[in-house]
């Protein structure tokens, strides 16, 4: 039995105009290098077995202050990177309506089936999170480890495993804000979640 604490990265330089960051390499802001140091406050007594990290820097960075104080090492997994959003990439959503109109609001009718133009297929990108997720908890099988991703992979990563269409992660998940604590207890393929989305002075 494996506890996985997902975190979002912790707030960016597009936060404030909500752009899709998605695979852009986009820096922290000093309040996101903020959140992360209290991220690693919480991890120094989290009782953590492992701290996992999405290749991007943003989510790497969050995560490495909290490996420090956990004293564990800090493992990078392509398969826990953001979606690729590809025309949606640096934009905000007013000016995807302005440039392609009905992608985005089919993207926003059901956007488990309609990823936004030339962006990557949600189902497959669930696939590869949560592939990621079962591989960490075959190397940490009794534990509890942090994993440091982004908020739209980790939203759908939760669709998948709960076994509800990918389609609702927004409905169902509204929002994740940067570095609040989402926790899972993976047990062979059954999964609850334990808390999602608590701020971390709110926690053990």
């Amino acid at each position: 039995m494996t506890n996985l604490v997902l975190v979002r990265h912790g707030e960016t330089v597009w936060h404030a105009e909500n752009r899709y960051a998605g695979i852009s390499d986009i820096v922290l802001t000093p309040r996101g290098r903020e959140q992360a140091a209290r991220l690693a406050s919480w991890a120094a007594t989290a009782g953590l077995s492992g701290v996992w990290a999405s290749p991007l820097s943003r989510s790497q960075i969050t995560a490495a202050a909290s490996a420090e104080a956990a004293d564990v090492g800090l493992v990078v997994d392509a398969r826990l990177r953001e979606l690729d959003f590809g025309q949606g990439e640096g934009l905000t959503s007013a000016e995807m309506n302005e440039r392609f109109p009905e992608a985005r609001a089919a993207f926003e009718a059901d956007p488990g089936a309609n990823p936004l133009p030339g962006g990557e297929d949600p189902s497959a990108a669930a696939d590869r999170f949560v592939a990621a997720l079962r591989d960490i908890c075959a190397v940490r099988s009794n534990g509890r480890v942090l994993v440091v991703a982004h908020t739209t992979a980790i939203r759908i990563a939760l669709c998948r495993l709960i076994g509800v269409p990918l389609g609702e992660y927004r409905r169902l998940f509204p929002s994740l804000d940067n570095c609040a604590l989402t926790e899972l207890r993976l047990r062979g393929e059954r999964a609850a979640i334990l808390q999602y989305n608590s701020p971390i002075g709110a926690v053990r």
